[in-house]
C-alpha cells in the first residue's frame, strides 16, 4: 500500500513539537487539519507572522561580515539567520551570493582559491547552464569546507607567529667624540 509522503509527514508532525508549538497544535480542533500544505500554512502564520518574516528576510539579505569576525563565525551566524526563517524562499544561489558578497576581500580570496576560480562566476555559470542544483551544492560544500580550511590556516599562522622568537634587540650606538689635532670635535 502506497501512502503519500504528505500523509506520513502530517501523522508524524505532532511528535516533532515541543513547548508553545505543541500547545498550539493541541488547541486546534480535532480533524481540522487534513493536508500537509494546510498545516504548513497555519504553522507559519502562527509562528512567523508577515512582519517577522519580513524582518528576518531583511536580516538575511543585508548580512555583513563584522570587522573582527572570522570566516567561520560569519558562516555560522549566517546559517543561524537562515534557520531562524526556514521559509525565507531564497534559492541556494541567492544564499551563497549574499554570503560571498558580505565577506571581507581576504575571505573572498580564500573561497575563490578553494573552488579553483571566482566563486560567483562559478555559481553564475552553473545556474545558467544547469537546471540541477548539483553544481551549486558542490560549491556550497566548498564554502563549508573552506570554513575548516580558513580556520586551520589561521590557527597554523597564529601558532607560527607565537613560536617565532622575538626580534633581537638592537643595541644603542654610543656617540664617541674624538678630538683631532684641531680645536673642534668630530663624530
Amino acid at each position: 500500500m502506497d501512502v503519500p509522503n504528505s500523509t506520513i509527514k502530517l501523522m508524524l508532525f505532532p511528535f516533532s513539537l515541543a513547548g508553545a508549538a505543541r500547545r498550539w497544535l493541541k488547541k486546534e480542533p480535532p480533524r481540522s487539519i487534513l493536508t500537509w500544505e494546510y498545516l504548513v500554512s497555519k504553522f507559519i502564520n502562527e509562528f512567523f507572522p508577515p512582519s517577522r518574516t519580513t524582518n528576518l528576510r531583511n536580516e538575511i539579505s543585508n548580512f555583513q561580515q563584522r570587522f573582527d569576525e572570522s570566516f567561520h563565525k560569519a558562516w555560522d551566524r549566517y546559517k543561524d539567520l537562515l534557520r531562524a526563517c526556514p521559509h525565507h524562499g531564497f534559492t541556494e544561489f541567492h544564499q551563497l551570493d549574499t554570503f560571498y558578497n558580505a565577506l571581507n576581500p581576504a575571505d573572498q580570496d580564500s573561497l575563490n582559491s578553494a573552488v579553483g576560480g571566482n566563486l560567483l562566476e562559478r555559481l553564475k555559470s552553473s545556474d545558467v547552464n544547469s537546471s540541477s542544483s548539483s553544481e551549486i551544492a558542490k560549491l556550497a560544500h566548498a564554502v563549508n569546507q573552506q570554513t575548516s580550511v580558513v580556520t586551520t590556516a589561521m590557527t597554523d599562522i597564529l601558532k607560527q607567529f607565537q613560536a617565532t622568537p622575538p626580534l633581537a634587540s638592537v643595541k644603542a650606538v654610543e656617540e664617541i667624540y674624538v678630538t683631532c689635532s684641531g680645536a673642534h670635535p668630530y663624530y
